[in-house]
């Protein structure tokens, strides 16, 4: 049976008809069948492994379609050192436009989707806006990235139809919390699919100058067991250890235990601080400074971020528990200290704190001694 002809592959208007299929050779014959739009095909030698002649930086697809392997070719010089991938951003907010800018600039083909529309902000980073996630499925990325809140991962992630996606996609997301993000992706995408869960320990305000020496956590969740997927994954990895990020590899659950201290505590603080008020004054000290820095971090961000911060590390709970007992020891210091000055002044006769207050048990001997000098 013959494959179908590069003119019939159907590409929806809404994504761009790659140069890749103009013309494609048959390179590699090993199985009896191959997998055509989500059907297998019986051929009578074997599936036919397609290989791109040539590949525009916007179509691109260099890794594993299943059976099938579908690899784009484009100037050797570059793809050898910095494959070049398409990342598709869900969640195309703040935090995704900020990663949106870099990879555009690496070279990358980013598509975005979000319940906002963000099209114009998308078309000024040179990426494509998609608001309908089918039309998103139908470019077939090779990483889908998550970038939305905490709060609606679990919503967006059901609002995908994952079904529509290349049996073999990376996953990925950037929530500031890691182990809830990996057993909803776990629990809700295909076994096929491959995830790779990482946290920039960054975000626009502290990363405005770039990302070398910033923090980059990750954990390969599931990745798999061929070349291909392997290159993947480290393709997307590669993304942030070019910006010169210092790459952590760390479990979830050990990110997550790390998280409440670094950033639970950080924003819990900052929010405190932002409800006294707290304002530049002639007199800052350096360390003044620093606290209506942390004030002006933490509150840039949104409370949603903060409350999932809360709601889904498990650790959370028991750090502000921590955090309240501090305070209150500090305080039982510094009042079991007061309270060691007043028991003096009213049982040891010492002089007392405030010369306008009350007189205490030697202030008859003092107004004596004064009448005495007048003349």
């Amino acid at each position: 049976m013959a494959i179908p002809s590069p003119a019939r592959l159907h590409l929806p208007p809404s994504c761009p008809r790659p140069a890749a299929f103009t013309n494609l050779q048959s390179v590699d014959r090993s199985t009896p069948a191959c997998r055509w739009r989500g059907r297998l095909l019986p051929v009578a030698a074997a599936p036919l492994r397609l290989r791109a002649v040539r590949a525009t930086a916007a179509a691109r697809q260099p890794f594993d379609n299943g059976s099938g392997v579908i690899e784009a070719e484009g100037e050797e010089e570059d793809d050898d050192e910095h494959p070049r991938l398409k990342i598709a951003i869900v969640g195309f907010g703040n935090f995704g436009q900020f990663l949106a800018r870099t990879l555009v600039r690496q070279g990358h083909t980013v598509l975005a989707h979000s319940r906002s529309d963000h099209s114009a902000a998308a078309a000024d980073l040179g990426a494509s806006f998609y608001a309908d996630p089918h039309d998103l499925c139908e470019c077939q990325p090779d990483v889908v990235l998550l970038a939305t809140s905490i709060l609606s991962t679990e919503a967006v992630l059901r609002s995908l139809p994952v079904h529509r996606f290349r049996r073999s996609t990376l996953f990925a997301d950037v929530l500031s919390v890691k182990e809830f993000p990996r057993k909803q992706l776990l629990s809700r995408l295909p076994e096929d699919f491959d995830i790779v869960c990482t946290h920039p320990m960054f975000g626009p305000e502290s990363a405005r100058d770039g990302w070398a020496g910033l923090p980059f956590v990750f954990d390969r969740v599931r990745v798999g067991d061929c070349p291909a997927r392997r290159a993947r994954a480290e393709a997307f990895l590669g993304a942030f250890a070019r910006e010169g990020c210092r790459m952590v590899e760390m479990p979830c659950a050990e990110h997550d235990a790390h998280a409440a201290e670094t950033q639970l505590v950080a924003h819990t603080v900052g929010r405190m601080l932002a409800t006294l008020g707290l304002r530049p004054t002639p007199i800052d000290t350096k360390g003044y400074e620093t606290l209506l820095r942390l004030v002006d971090n933490t509150c840039s961000d949104s409370f949603d971020l903060y409350n999932g911060l809360f709601m889904y590390n498990k650790n959370s709970t028991e750090l502000l528990h921590r955090l309240e007992a501090a305070l209150d020891t500090v305080k039982r210091r510094l009042f079991h200290n007061l309270h060691d000055v007043l028991r003096k002044q009213l049982f040891e006769g010492s002089p007392p704190l405030n010369r306008d207050g009350p007189p205490g048990p030697d202030s008859s001997s003092t107004a004596e001694s004064l009448s005495n000098d007048r003349p």
